[in-house]
């Protein structure tokens, strides 16, 4: 046994690894996330979509420019809103992320052919493609997801984006697709996509992760970033900076609203919630 040790030590030595070298390695081939989750709390929360209140994506977008930040959180702009309201704009949003990914599966995408669909269906989505984030959601969150875009997959629909609602959620964004569009304008819930999906998550996806970064849109999203979205697209602030982000933006929102507001009395435009 003593041999044994000694040879295996003597082997790493003379590979030039150490066994602290070895334990890393281990530890990477299982797996690491350098991206740290921070967590905070609903107060913390709260403060912050307090200063974001009545901000577009624009005036966001110029106080990111503020702060160094030039072009960053600028999410795709194929990623657009599935529906508008333009009466009361009740299609814009503003929460903090909670993300997920959804990856394509590896394995067979169906079931035997003397197998139970309705079995096969549900055993996929209890175990692979679940919705284990459904617990965490807190009211003000935003439900941020990275799906397979390359797939014709309807992950979010008028049923499940609902119970989402239900449990406080602001809005959802994904950089794939959802379904059930038509029901989910009836519904009212902000749903930011990149194309309309039709089939089921069984037998394409399979949830990777949840609570940590996601890139969507060609942007990095963390938990407990700002996301924002209107008309113009989405924005992501990074929580680092999205206080002072949001500071600048609302020097410029109450700026552009005076001069716009002295604009419609002049042309007897009636003062809309925009000016207000």
């Amino acid at each position: 046994m003593r041999n044994a040790i000694f040879c295996a030590t003597a082997l790493l030595i003379l590979t030039g690894i150490s066994s602290a070298q070895e334990a890393e390695n281990e530890a990477l081939r299982k797996g690491v996330n350098f991206i740290e989750t921070k967590v905070y709390s609903i107060e913390e929360n709260a403060a912050l979509l307090k200063l974001y209140q009545g901000l577009r994506v624009v005036d966001v977008t110029d106080g990111l420019d503020m702060v160094g930040l030039v072009g960053t959180g600028l999410v795709d702009r194929a990623i657009h809103p599935s529906w508008r309201d333009l009466d009361s704009l009740s299609h814009h949003f503003c929460g903090i992320a909670l993300t997920l990914r959804y990856v394509p599966t590896q394995r067979v995408d169906r079931p035997a052919p003397d197998e139970d669909f309705s079995r096969w269906e549900g055993e996929w989505y209890g175990k692979l493609s679940s919705e284990a984030f459904v617990s965490i959601i807190r009211p003000g969150d935003v439900i941020v997801i990275d799906d397979v875009e390359e797939k014709d997959i309807g992950s979010i629909g008028s049923n499940n984006i609902l119970k989402w609602r239900e449990k406080g959620a602001m809005a959802v964004v994904t950089d794939a697709s959802a379904r059930d569009v038509d029901e989910v304008a009836k519904e009212g819930v902000p749903l930011y996509l990149r194309h309309v999906g039709r089939g089921i998550r069984p037998g394409r996806n399979e949830l990777e992760s949840v609570n940590r970064p996601v890139s969507i849109g060609g942007v990095l999203v963390c938990p407990g970033d700002l996301v924002l979205g209107d008309g113009d697209g989405v924005v992501v602030v990074p929580r680092a900076v999205a206080e002072k982000v949001a500071l600048y933006a609302r020097r410029i929102v109450d700026s552009d609203k005076e001069g716009r507001k002295k604009l419609y009395e002049r042309l007897g435009i009636p003062l809309d919630r925009t000016v207000k």
